[in-house]
């Protein structure tokens, strides 16, 4: 596995002389090849012409570029949001477009408040953007019920687009929806499989379960097919809002769970280090999906490398902008995966990380 325009003027030709100082010789004599008053006049007339075909008279005003204006739909905070905007800002910068420049983006975020969504979306669809960016399933579920006419581009869709019933196929979509999947129902048994191998005599596992997202029904059904196969017992956790994550990790502790796994979901995504902070605190080794969670000084985390989803994003941005329909555009699929592993955090809970999983990370911090 592997896990990693400036528009200016054309260039000048050095060789090239400024026109009214050519000069050529001519068997054996001197001669200026065009008189500045004869080039001029040339232009001048030349000039006059062309904006006659083209309909414009002298010192009429062209028409300027239209600036494409696109939406933002954030599940959680723009802090939350933070790293993914800066994927995709990264992406669209690699393809000509500057944010304020030539290009308009209205964000707007949820913050804690997933209710809000649908006003939210229906809020975008009311500007007649180009097209709208959704971040988080429950963004995008909302984005979907405000327009069937504007396109939609999926950030990071961690639910299943075809059991959801976006898209018809991912290579095929269809409708005015398209963007990127993450896969993340069908990593669900290597992550528990990756606990099991790294806790001593794991059985019990605390799962986050947040019953208002469409995430976690696909998430759970893989989960409990694994689970049966590596003998482990799942513990549902329910989460709604952030702020019952604490209340969480101590039913865990309460009911001896040997370790907690978050799905990849937009609350959990938006509270790394809240949940980094608290897994230590509660001394329970805890794996989530982004590598952002090692680097918050979580244990581990196992899938798609998140920030690359959402550069790839831009591309679909950049050729609908270009006209391109988002139904003929397919869902694209992670890859780049990531296993990130804080050996800090994993000494601090008195764990050694047996050496063929250290030789799978593709990012170890000491």
């Amino acid at each position: 596995m592997s896990y990693p325009w400036p528009f200016g003027p054309p260039p000048q030709d050095e060789n090239r002389q400024a026109v009214g100082s050519t000069t050529a010789r001519d068997g054996g004599f001197h001669r200026s090849e065009v008189s500045r008053r004869q080039f001029v006049q040339g232009v001048g007339i030349a000039g006059l012409g062309l904006l006659a075909g083209c309909g414009r008279v002298p010192g009429q005003a062209q028409p300027s570029a239209k600036v494409p204006r696109i939406g933002f739909l954030g599940t959680g905070s723009r802090e939350g949001r933070a790293f993914l905007i800066q994927g995709l800002l990264e992406g669209l910068g690699v393809l000509g477009y500057v944010e304020g420049q030539n290009l308009v983006i209205e964000y707007r975020f949820s913050d804690g408040q997933d209710e809000r969504l649908p006003a939210l979306a229906a809020e975008l669809a009311d500007l007649k953007l180009d097209l709208i960016v959704a971040s988080g399933t429950p963004a995008s579920v909302a984005a979907r019920q405000a327009t069937s006419t504007i396109p939609l581009v999926m950030g990071g869709l961690a639910a299943s687009p075809i059991e959801l019933g976006f898209v018809a196929s991912l290579a095929h979509p269809g409708g005015n929806i398209t963007g990127m999947t993450l896969m993340t129902t069908q990593l669900g048994g290597k992550r528990l499989e990756l606990l099991k191998e790294i806790v001593p005599g794991l059985a019990r596992v605390g799962v986050f379960w947040n019953p208002s997202s469409p995430t976690y029904g696909p998430v759970f059904k893989e989960l409990e097919v694994a689970a049966t196969t590596l003998a482990l017992e799942l513990q549902r956790l329910e989460v709604r809002v952030a702020q019952d994550f604490e209340g969480a990790f101590e039913v865990a502790t309460r009911q001896h769970a040997g370790a907690l796994y978050a799905p990849g979901d937009p609350l959990t995504t938006n509270g790394l280090k809240l949940l980094a902070d608290l897994a230590l605190k509660s001394h329970l080794p805890m794996m989530m999906e982004y590598r952002e969670f090692p680097q918050a000084g979580g244990l581990l985390s196992y899938g798609p490398n998140l920030y690359d989803g959402y550069r790839r994003v831009a591309t679909h941005v950049d050729k609908i902008l270009k006209g391109a329909k988002p139904g003929d555009l397919p869902m694209e699929q992670p890859r780049e995966f990531d296993f990130g592993i804080n050996l800090q955090t994993a000494r601090a809970l008195g764990l050694t990380m047996p050496r063929h999983v250290l030789l799978q990370a593709t990012e170890v911090i000491q």
